[in-house]
């Protein structure tokens, strides 16, 4: 199958190319789009119905009319002069608020997106006198919008309305301040965005600049991006696709970890058939280009296949987990990941018959013999000293992985953490009023007898919670028209998303709520902290089903693709190191020296997906060629020399591609875990696993690493057996 496909996309080049083109195009601009109708950002709506929160939140829009798709910014509104407002300044304050509420919010123009692929937000805010600071210094209005907060229409649509509520206002005599998600959202993507402008364009230069540098060909440092670009739009569509057609919605942050994933492992691909292209046309000076390029896809693509399942299979047991982030996670990579594999097997393939040695002009070391470089030096000493190369291995990362040591998760929403607007807002309220004033967490009752609710009967309730220490206030209790349904709001004096609110969430205010709730009612806790507080059950429960099985499938692969026992398990085992490893040094870098309440909550799920399953494509790549060398006469630890002679290039260089796409994710605001946590894990798999660990392994092992089947040597491999090939070809290597 593989050999088919790499064999007709060498032979018909320019129809695959075309085909590509079209396809990347098309759906390149219909996937915003489309990708907008399937993301949602309510971390609660990924809950399973069965957690205390999700039913909560389905009473709230069932039976009070939440809307599922709204997002509160809370607006501070005081005298410009500081002085206390009075009872006339609290009518002009709500009149100039009904004025708002009246008024539509038109969506600005994005200057760099084409309008047609940016769907219109425009909407009425829905706005509402929230409360009064007790010394009266600050009124606080409630504005829903409608959409979610990463959506750049809706961002638009709250700038906007943000700026003409501070021009109204201040007009009236009156300062504003906002805050809630959608506003620390804008102002931190916007106080990051020129960091992320100029970080993007870093790392594509950067991307550039090391092909040019390993290839000294401007045909090769580009084609990479080109070809990945094209392959990304098409898969963006397909993930969209996909997820309209089963249902699923995705997070919000989804989208831009694929383009990045994509990004990283596209280029990685395409440079193990660059690297391996070039060796076969200096091996081969007399053979066709075009045959040159089928029998290195036919070759390469195996390894490039195996490499890719792994992150499929990996990714594919979150289809286990309980969290629907989780869950819709999974399957939106692995529908990636596998266009970017029917690319890898197809456009790139024919990019290398259509370009030929074109490919890496104006380069001529194609007609020079390479001299010895770093790599072989590196091969020589891992083989010449297997054991010490093994054990400042495993000394590096047992070291690092000693930081998981007291490791704490943080279920917050991630925020950059900076002295934002909506933050200062958020601070000046909470000096006044409880911490949880414009995020609630909020009581549900509901009826099971048939009888109806008053505020008589959820009286004792009423009491019992203002007496739990943590809740700073008690709102009025609010009925269903039929009194078949209560909501009672609790503000909490610990910020919402803290360690602090989730335990009392969970702990006294539910246990206070089992202890009160009257006979013939039933009663859920809902809101951010309770919210959170279920998640951190649901991804405990995840990560002891997702891990297991995740490292079985990639096992199994591994077995299928090695047809080793002993091999598989090396690799599983130096990829665990590495796992440990990034995630104790994630740790001792953001919990104990910056000090931040833990590391993020999906954080370990990702890294083990992304270290392992990423990881173990450079593991694949260095296994699969000593098998091959090992093959041939002579010593083992000879072949496993080699092996890291023609394959440190293309890993090193894969490698710092991957961990600089991977760096990018530093600009987004909430990522800055994940985007160390991932560079430096990708960093460690390269050079310290797949170049020192495995290697040293091999060369202590020897052909005792193929057990039960060990590797025999072929006559026909060796290079005095290879027609037309120099004698000395086994020998070449390559300068780096």
């Amino acid at each position: 199958m593989i050999r088919a496909l790499t064999g007709y996309s060498t032979r018909h080049p320019w129809k695959v190319i075309t085909l590509w083109v079209v396809l990347g195009v098309a759906l390149s601009a219909l996937a915003p789009v489309l990708i907008a109708r399937v993301t949602q950002h309510q971390t609660g709506d990924f809950l399973p119905r069965g957690y205390d929160s999700a039913a909560a939140l389905r009473i709230a829009q069932e039976r009070f009319g939440a809307d599922p798709d709204a997002v509160t910014v809370t607006v501070l509104v005081a005298r410009a002069d500081g002085k206390a407002l009075s009872t006339a300044d609290q009518e002009r304050v709500e009149a100039e608020a009904a004025k708002l509420g009246r008024r539509r919010v038109v969506m600005p123009r994005e200057d760099d997106m084409p309008r047609f692929l940016v769907p219109d937000r425009s909407q009425t805010p829905r706005i509402a006198p929230a409360m009064t600071a007790p010394d009266r210094s600050f009124e606080l209005l409630s504005v829903q919008l409608t959409g979610n907060p990463s959506d750049r229409g809706v961002q638009g649509v709250y700038r906007t309305f943000r700026d003409d509520a501070r021009t109204q206002f201040s007009e009236a005599g009156m300062r504003t301040g906002f805050t809630g998600a959608l506003a620390d959202t804008v102002d931190t993507t916007d106080a990051h965005k020129t960091a992320a402008t100029v970080g993007g364009a870093l790392v594509m230069g950067f991307i550039v600049l090391l092909n040019v540098l390993v290839f000294r060909s401007v045909v090769a440092a580009l084609l990479p991006l080109l070809a990945v670009a094209l392959i990304g739009g098409v898969a963006a569509g397909a993930v969209a696709g996909a997820a309209l057609l089963t249902g699923r919605k995705l997070d919000a942050g989804t989208p831009a970890l694929i383009q990045v994933v994509l990004l990283g492992i596209g280029i990685d691909y395409l440079l193990f058939l660059l690297f391996r292209f070039r060796e076969q046309l200096r091996a081969r000076p007399e053979q066709s280009a075009r045959e040159a390029a089928g029998q290195v896809s036919g070759r390469v693509g195996a390894a490039i296949t195996s490499a890719a399942l792994t992150i499929v299979a990996a990714f594919a047991s979150l289809g286990l987990a309980t969290f629907g982030q989780f869950r819709s996670l999974g399957p939106a990579i692995a529908v990636a990941v596998l266009v970017m594999l029917l690319g890898s097997l197809t456009l790139m393939p024919a990019l290398l018959a259509a370009a030929g040695r074109k490919m890496f002009w104006p380069s001529r070391a194609l007609r020079h013999e390479p001299r010895e470089g770093r790599a072989a030096r590196l091969g020589e000493l891992v083989t010449r000293r297997p054991w010490t190369a093994l054990t400042a291995s495993v000394v590096l990362l047992a070291a690092l992985a000693a930081g998981t040591a007291g490791i704490r998760m943080d279920y917050g929403r991630g925020g950059s953490g900076g002295p934002t607007p909506a933050a200062a807002t958020a601070a000046e309220i909470s000096r006044t009023l409880p911490a949880g004033v414009s995020d609630p967490t909020s009581v549900f009752v509901t009826t099971t007898d048939g009888g109806e609710l008053t505020t008589g009967r959820l009286g004792g309730l009423t009491q019992a919670l203002t007496q739990v220490k943590g809740v700073g206030q008690v709102a009025r209790t609010v009925l269903t028209e039929d009194r078949r349904a209560a909501r009672i709001d609790l503000y909490l004096t610990a910020d919402p998303q803290s360690r602090q609110a989730r335990d009392l969430a969970s702990g006294p205010v539910r246990a206070t709520v089992a202890q009160h709730v009257p006979a013939g009612t039933a009663a859920h806790v809902g809101g951010t902290s309770a919210i959170f507080a279920d998640i951190a059950t649901a991804v405990d429960h995840d990560l002891k089903i997702v891990f297991p099985v995740a490292a079985a499938l990639i096992a199994l692969i591994l077995l299928v693709l090695l047809r080793s026992l002993l091999a598989p398990m090396v690799l599983m085992v130096s990829v665990g190191l590495g796992f440990a490893a990034t995630l104790g040094a994630t740790t001792l870098l953001f919990q104990h020296a910056l000090g931040k309440p833990g590391v993020d909550f999906t954080l370990p799920l990702v890294l083990f997906l992304f270290v392992v399953a990423l990881g173990t494509d450079y593991n694949i790549l260095i296994t699969d060629r000593i098998r091959e060398e090992m093959r041939r006469p002579g010593p083992a630890r000879a072949a496993v020399a080699r092996a890291v002679r023609h394959t440190t290039p293309a890993i090193a260089t894969a490698g710092l591609v991957l961990a600089g796409s991977f760096a990018t994710l530093a600009t987004t605001p909430g990522n800055e875990q994940v985007s160390f946590a991932l560079t430096l894990g990708i960093l460690l798999s390269a050079f310290v696993l797949s170049l020192l660990l495995v290697p040293a392994l091999a060369a202590l092992l020897g052909r005792a690493l193929w057990w039960p089947v060990r590797p025999r040597p072929a006559a026909g491999d060796h290079p005095r057996h290879r027609p037309a090939a120099p004698a000395q070809e086994a020998e070449r290597v390559t300068t780096y």
